[in-house]
């Protein structure tokens, strides 16, 4: 099992993204909070993993923070949820702002991450509150924020799309938020963040 993977990041397109090691492409899938901090394609980069391996597939997943990692492991032991709600959870979230839902029992806000219902919101709340405090720790790997070289607003529909929400809901998360000159990464993010509120 990878636990740390060290190379040239060579593509981005959210949730995917490909890191050259020794002249060897590993494809990862990773949240939008990771994708916000990635440097610039080209660049050296250093990703926490998480490896999965079922039946008929196996899954790479890279984290810059150490403390993301373990929420993806600590979220999908909870019954009913698998990876991509779990990368879900990561890309609508903060680790820390998670930490305090699961807390403060907010199953209303749990819900508004795309794929969960109040039932699993319910079930979140009860088999992670006792580990909650525990979640907000970890170290940070530095990048620098970097830009997708494609249609910034479709980019961004494509990886909500890929979070889980369906087409009619993404485009109206975009268009309520967008403002000219914003990038994909900086829409997602803002329509996350919206979709928190609504």
């Amino acid at each position: 099992m990878i636990g740390r993977l060290k190379g040239t990041l060579i593509h981005k397109q959210p949730p995917w993204l490909v890191i050259d090691v020794h002249g060897v492409g590993y494809e990862l899938e990773a949240p939008m909070s990771t994708f916000y901090d990635l440097p610039e394609l080209g660049r050296e980069v250093s990703l926490f993993t998480h490896y999965a391996q079922k039946e008929d597939s196996v899954s790479l997943y890279g984290f810059l923070k150490e403390s993301e990692r373990r929420l993806f492991r600590d979220v999908q032991k909870v019954t009913g949820i698998g990876a991509r709600i779990a990368l879900a959870v990561l890309s609508g979230v903060s680790v820390e702002d998670f930490a305090r839902l699961v807390q403060a029992g907010d199953v209303t806000a749990l819900t508004r991450i795309p794929g969960i219902g109040k039932k699993t919101a319910e079930r979140i709340v009860v088999e992670l509150r006792d580990r909650a405090s525990s979640l907000g720790a970890g170290a940070t790997v530095a990048g620098k924020p970097g830009s997708i070289a494609t249609d910034p607003l479709t980019e961004a529909l494509a990886a909500l799309q890929q979070l889980g929400y369906k087409p009619a809901e993404a485009a109206r998360l975009v268009e309520k938020v967008k403002t000219e000159g914003d990038d994909a990464e900086t829409l997602i993010r803002k329509a996350l963040q919206s979709a928190l509120r609504t």
